[in-house]
């Protein structure tokens, strides 16, 4: 492949883009009418509009995918993250077109991309499962009976689903009927697929998920594991690597399940395998992302490894050129996703134009993004902006530059998550590494943010003041020591 087609957006474009030149490789954006002036359309060889803003007219389209590729002679496609990434249709249409795609076979995101035919697989090997049904609910009243037996409370989860939805927790067998019958409509809706199951609900649970390569002359290898545990909806705001909380003994465990998992498939390219840690740090299987993560980086960090690079090769039919006995981690990585969100408002999407926009720099500190300032956040596609990454020879270095990374971070123009993540990284809980998937709920409170606010604004009027006194000062900069560490000693923690 000497041209390939990246069928995204944003800053996972603009990051595959980046591995893809230093290859050699030419690179060919498509776009909607509404990223237009984009920096992924700017940074590519080539560029073709495929449609209208929102997405099911423009990136979700199969057709105008595969035609931009004939017009422009692409001979693979690199999906990204979301979109067509985890859509088997997709990839057996780009296998059907003579074209590669780089990922994964469409039967392996087929089974992965349903919870119920991805449990099958992995107990093949004999992957540890959280308790529940093993297949979709048909009977209410055996699947009450199985969830008493399994105790509650219990998840009612949707086999198609993600992101939370289809997803009911259930405390009591009175419930359970009621609580059924929502997660179904929902995931009808969500998916177009009613079928749902049951787990037993791991009450403090932690967001492990393990980082896999697998090539076509059956190499896997894994690149150890990422702690995801921060979340909001669900979702996640906040990923590690590595956890704070593995055993090597626990480490290595995890990463033999995870390659077994997708040596059930014959997976290649990159992929996740994602577990739930509880708090006796037992681990089970939860599910298989069948594509690159958002949060990628921080593996790469700690590996040396260039994932993107690594998919190129392996579709390419490269076997991977290192064991997994050559692999080490090195330091420490941390990832925030600075999301177009208003954490004071329940995270909501704050919509807008990046009025100011300037990112931090300096040693160990990586941001992977799409904006530049001046430009509006689309109201058609996710609200991130981008992943501000931190790395630091401990876990403790990798905060200490996140902190000065989110101060020096300057948006202005919508709200972000930049406070949020400050928050975060501040609290004890996290600082302790004693913290699980509730750390929101248990935590944080909106009101927490003013109260920082009105901290910082305490130094600046401090600082000002002294300034202002510069003149008439005989040593200023031992005044400015003294009062800061004044300040520091007598604050309030808004913790």
């Amino acid at each position: 492949m000497d041209k390939i087609l990246i069928a995204n957006r944003g800053e996972i474009a603009l990051r595959v883009m980046r591995s893809a030149r230093e290859m050699g490789i030419k690179t060919v954006a498509v776009f909607s009418e509404a990223d237009r002036e984009a920096l992924h359309v700017r940074y590519a060889d080539e560029a073709i509009c495929i449609g209208p803003a929102p997405s099911n007219q423009s990136y979700l389209v199969i057709d105008k995918i595969i035609d931009a590729c004939k017009q422009t002679g692409a001979q693979g496609i690199h999906p990204g993250y979301g979109f067509l990434s985890e859509n088997a249709e997709f990839a057996r249409r780009v296998k059907a077109a003579g074209l590669i795609l780089i990922g994964p076979s469409p039967e392996a995101m087929e089974i992965m991309g349903n919870k119920l035919s991805a449990k099958a697989a992995a107990l093949k090997y004999h992957i540890p499962m959280v308790p529940g049904t093993e297949e979709a609910i048909t009977d209410v009243e055996d699947a009450k009976l199985r969830a008493i037996e399994v105790g509650f409370p219990i998840l009612i989860k949707a086999a198609a689903g993600g992101g939370g939805k289809g997803m009911r927790i259930v405390e009591k067998a009175d419930d359970f009927e009621e609580q059924m019958q929502l997660a179904v409509s929902e995931a009808v809706s969500a998916f177009g697929d009613g079928a749902v199951f049951i787990e037993r609900y791991v009450t403090s649970p932690r967001h492990i998920e393990i980082q896999v390569l697998g090539d076509t002359h059956g190499n896997i290898v894994h690149l150890f594991e990422r702690e995801c545990s921060v979340q909001r909806r669900h979702q996640k705001v906040i990923e590690e690597a590595p956890s704070s909380v593995l055993t090597e003994e626990i480490r290595a465990q995890m990463g033999k399940c995870a390659i077994d998992v997708a040596r059930s498939v014959n997976y290649t390219g990159a992929g996740t395998v994602e577990f739930i840690l509880d708090e006796n740090l037992d681990f089970f299987f939860l599910e298989m992302n069948t594509r690159l993560q958002v949060e990628h980086p921080v593996s790469e960090l700690i590996t040396g490894i260039d994932l993107v690079k690594e998919q190129i090769k392996i579709a390419r039919g490269e076997a991977i050129s290192f064991k997994q006995e050559d692999l080490k981690i090195n330091g420490h990585a941390l990832e925030l996703r600075v999301y177009a969100e208003d954490p004071k408002n329940d995270f909501l999407p704050d919509i807008g134009t990046l009025q100011t926009y300037i990112t931090p720099k300096g040693n160990g500190v990586r941001v992977d993004d799409g904006f530049e300032q001046g430009m509006e956040i689309p109201i058609y596609y996710d609200p991130m902006i981008a992943k501000l990454v931190t790395f630091g020879k401990d876990r403790k270095e990798a905060i200490e530059r996140m902190i000065r990374a989110i101060d020096e971070y300057e948006i202005t123009g919508i709200e972000t998550t930049l406070a949020f993540g400050k928050f975060v990284m501040q609290h004890e809980a996290f600082t302790s590494g004693h913290f699980d998937t509730h750390f929101v709920g248990k935590y944080f409170k909106p009101e927490m943010l003013d109260t920082q606010s009105e901290d910082e604004a305490k130094i600046a009027a401090i600082l000002g003041t002294i300034l202002m006194q510069q003149k008439a000062n005989k040593n200023p900069k031992q005044q400015v020591q003294q009062t800061a560490s004044s300040w520091k000693k007598n604050r309030k923690s808004y913790q």
